[in-house]
């Protein structure tokens, strides 16, 4: 799997989840996952979860960690799979390098949503291209801008770059490990 970090900010407005995004734009072939620091402002027009379209919800934060993984030969089960293992990574490592700024409240996951108690950390969504199936992930950078109570990686004396680099490396080992759990097994009758 490749992974990269995208050193220019950019806003996330959705546009961005599509075939070949990290291939066409940053030069990485085959399964990836790059991330980047942004702004998010996700228009209805861009929006593809459904329950935020009927809820005409309004998805955004003056600065996020985005992530966008992509994976081929997958169908949309395998990724919404990999999306809740990212989301359950991120709260692993949110919660073991942040413990002392926790004030003895855990990280919760919730399908792909993390939680520090009613405030909100992620947002993101799974879904499938002509060609792969994609993820967008982010986490809130400050609690600036967003439209519900956030929590962010400010709160917990996280800094973006290093977050991003460490679960990129966390989210590769454990897809490598998949992939090669699913080439060792022999077939049963």
């Amino acid at each position: 799997m490749e992974m990269h970090f995208i050193e220019k900010k950019f806003a996330y407005d959705g546009s961005q989840l599509h075939s070949l995004f990290a291939y066409l734009e940053h030069g990485k072939l085959g399964p990836s996952i790059v991330s980047w620091v942004g702004k998010c402002d996700i228009p209805a027009a861009h929006m593809v979860d459904g329950e935020d379209l009927l809820a005409n919800a309004v998805i955004a934060g003056d600065e996020m960690l985005h992530f966008i993984i992509e994976v081929f030969d997958r169908d949309l089960f395998s990724g919404v799979a990999l999306q809740r293992l990212f989301a359950a990574i991120a709260r692993d490592y949110v919660q073991k390098h942040a413990t002392q700024h926790l004030k003895s409240e855990p990280l919760i996951r919730d399908g792909d949503d993390i939680y520090w108690g009613d405030r909100k950390l992620s947002i993101s969504i799974a879904t499938k291209s002509p060609v792969s199936t994609m993820v967008h992930f982010a986490m809130n950078v400050t609690n600036e801008g967003t439209p519900v109570k956030t929590a962010c990686l400010g709160d917990f004396k996280l800094e973006p770059r290093k977050t991003a680099q460490d679960l990129m490396e966390l989210f590769r080992q454990e897809f490598q490990s998949i992939t090669i759990a699913t080439q060792k097994v022999r077939p049963v009758p």
